[in-house]
């Protein structure tokens, strides 16, 4: 657990809150590791706060799904089995199939043209194998269509949701034959809403999605039979 550094007070947001999205970024990045166990007084030392936030936080994670709490044993990083993982995305398909529609119906001219212009950044990074633009545009593109729902409840719950399955969406988004797929995935959402067209967004949102799945599914099959 020696892979955390302080943390940075001076910020304007409550300390809890600080300690609490820096551990997070830790788990989803796989900083800490899953199954690793969380030791408040080791976490309160590396980040330089007191135990409270640290404890605080940890009980934040485990509403998420983040981490579990064993009786007698402490607080660890979920582990997640591969079902685990189908559930999370059977879930997100339908919440993103919802958002998809909405945004088609209430995205304005200026969120449009933002999406077009991660779209293209996207497939340049992919024509350059750049993953960590990659990643970070595949983001950009859903969260774009997230905010555009002007639903913040249905944000965040898409939002939670991506961050119990990112160490998983890594390997999907930068598979080659996956981010190929994607480019084109992106594109008949993009026009869905572009044309304002909330069923077919909502299709192809939820098909984007379902294809994440099977090839988690398909990649596990093969692991164990490796």
């Amino acid at each position: 657990m020696d892979n955390l550094t302080k943390l940075n007070l001076d910020d304007y947001k409550p300390l809890r809150d600080v300690v609490f999205e820096n551990l997070r970024e830790a788990i989803v990045e796989g900083k800490l590791k899953p199954g690793q166990r969380l030791m408040e007084v080791q976490l309160a030392e590396q980040l330089g706060v007191s135990r409270t936030p640290v404890r605080e936080a940890i009980r934040k994670l485990e509403l998420e799904g983040l981490v579990i709490m064993l009786p007698r044993k402490g607080a660890y990083v979920a582990n997640m089995s591969l079902k685990d993982i189908i559930d999370v995305l059977e879930i997100r398909a339908s919440l993103e199939g919802l958002a998809a529609s909405l945004a088609a119906e209430r995205i304005n001219s200026d969120d449009i043209k933002k999406l077009e212009k991660i779209a293209k950044d996207f497939e340049q990074s992919v024509n350059n194998s750049d993953v960590d633009i990659l990643l970070k545009k595949d983001v950009e593109f859903h969260e774009c269509i997230f905010k555009a729902t002007n639903n913040k409840k249905l944000h965040q719950l898409i939002t939670s949701l991506w961050e119990q399955v990112y160490r998983f969406r890594v390997t999907y988004v930068s598979d080659f034959d996956s981010s190929a797929n994607l480019i084109k995935e992106h594109k008949l959402i993009l026009d869905a809403i572009k044309k304002g067209d909330t069923e077919l967004a909502k299709k192809y949102a939820t098909e984007h999605i379902e294809n994440a799945e099977q090839f988690m599914i398909e990649r596990a099959m093969h692991n164990k039979h490796l």
